[in-house]
Order: C-alpha cells, then sequence, then structure tokens
C-alpha cells in the first residue's frame, strides 16, 4: 500500500509569519518519517510531497508583484502548477517507488535547494 501526505517547504526551512502553517506542515513531515517505520513491515511506503509556489487560490491571493518576486527566487523561473505535484504523488503512487519510504519530495523547481 501507499500512504502520501501533503506537506509544503515551510515544514522543510519555516517561514517567517506563518508560524502554524509551517509548524503543522512540519508535524505532518514528522508523521510520515514515523508511519514509514511503523508500517514497513506491512508493505505499506508512506512518504510526502512538499510543494513550493504552486499556482493556486493559496497563492493567487498574493498579487502579480509578489510572485514576480518569489520568481525570481526560483532557479525554474516560474511557479509550479498543480500538474507538478501530481506528477510527484504518481510516481509515489507507483510501482517504482516501491522501496521509497520515509521520504519528502520537495517540488519546488528548485527553490530551496
Amino acid at each position: 500500500g501507499r500512504i502520501i501526505n501533503m506537506a509544503s517547504i515551510s515544514g522543510v526551512i519555516g517561514n517567517a509569519g506563518q508560524a502554524n502553517y509551517s509548524a503543522s506542515k512540519a508535524g505532518m513531515i514528522g508523521l510520515t518519517r514515523t508511519l514509514s517505520k511503523e508500517l514497513a513491515n506491512r508493505q505499506v511506503t508512506v512518504n510526502a510531497v512538499a510543494p513550493g509556489f504552486i499556482e493556486s487560490d493559496m497563492t493567487a491571493k498574493l498579487g502579480p508583484v509578489v510572485m514576480q518576486e518569489v520568481c525570481k527566487r526560483i532557479p525554474a523561473g516560474r511557479v509550479g502548477k498543480p500538474e507538478d505535484v501530481a506528477a510527484a504523488v504518481l510516481f509515489l503512487a507507483s510501482p517504482a517507488a516501491g522501496y521509497i519510504t520515509g521520504q519528502t519530495l520537495v517540488v519546488d523547481g528548485g527553490m530551496i535547494s
């Protein structure tokens, strides 16, 4: 089986002004690691996906000026699309990821690399 949790780069690196959000996503990463150890003997992998800035209702509220500044900090030069996150989830759900567990796959165009 597969469990794929949704985290965020805020849970990996923190984000000033968003202590509640960052803490909840960091907690999800910790839960992912712990469950991966508890469920491995049942052939269940547990991983997380940590998106960066992705086109969404949440990022749309930031406005175009802020988003242009954000894009300058992303080596890929753009915000991600929901399809980018979906591709990561599909990979982790696939047989190709059968020996990957307890990991957080960051999908951020290189922003926190």
